[in-house]
């Protein structure tokens, strides 16, 4: 418990300690926010290994050297490359990924999850709460220890039920071998070239959904934060002067 300066004793300072909260993420949560962090980033690294070998982007069945395309990159084409071991470790992070995720998924339909702590409630969708809490934003003011708020809560869902199953769907469009077995991935997307930009796409808003969760994190206190996400309690830095 924290100690506070008492109403009896006045000029007796306060100690500021470190007081824990009722547990903030469950188990697995936290173990599967971990494991998703560590595919995330061997999906990124090897993603950007294979696009160095063809930073080129088209539409519909196949494209390539000396066909049109509907964005070129700056970057430099390396054939060969490092697009042989980043090809192999991109399909094991996925694998990890399509697992994990599908444990979280599972885990928290069963325990209520995401209604009880991602849902937005009615109350918070209108115009006037949502406005309000994207202001703060922009003003960069300090989160408080209270859930998440409604943009956060939308980030989450979105990033959970809409980009990762995008970003999976796309990328198992682009494999012959799972493209053998069910042919609607890609003719769904138009094309194995139409998955690929798309997979680009979605990977890209899944990278700016990172940088500003480091961003908030870093902004609410980051080891506090971290923290949490490790232990599951997260220390609240509280202080009363007489």
């Amino acid at each position: 418990m924290a100690t506070v300066g008492s109403a009896y004793l006045p000029g007796l300072a306060s100690r500021i300690s470190d007081v824990p909260d009722s547990p903030r993420h469950s188990a697995i949560v936290r173990t599967t926010h971990w494991i998703n962090t560590l595919s995330f980033f061997g999906l990124l690294v090897s993603g950007f290994a294979i696009l160095l070998a063809h930073p080129r982007f088209y539409w519909g069945e196949a494209g390539g050297m000396g066909t049109p395309s509907i964005l070129d990159l700056p970057l430099p084409f390396m054939k060969g490359g490092p697009s042989g071991w980043g090809r192999n470790l991109h399909f094991l992070s996925a694998w990890v990924c399509v697992l994990n995720g599908s444990l979280y998924l599972l885990s928290g339909l069963l325990t209520r999850h995401f209604r009880s702590n991602l849902v937005p409630a009615k109350a918070d969708l209108t115009w006037r709460s949502v406005s309000r809490v994207a202001w703060n934003h922009l003003r960069l003011k300090r989160p408080g220890v209270e859930n998440y708020n409604v943009l956060q809560k939308l980030a989450y869902l979105g990033v959970v039920f809409i980009l990762f199953p995008l970003l999976l769907w796309t990328g198992f469009a682009m494999s012959p071998a799972i493209v053998s077995v069910f042919p609607g991935l890609v003719t769904g997307l138009g094309g194995q070239e139409s998955a690929r930009t798309l997979h680009f796409f979605v990977a890209d808003f899944l990278v700016l959904f990172f940088v500003v969760h480091i961003a908030m994190v870093c902004l609410a206190g980051f080891w506090n934060r971290v923290r949490s996400m490790i232990v599951g309690q997260s220390a609240a830095r509280e202080g009363v002067h007489t």
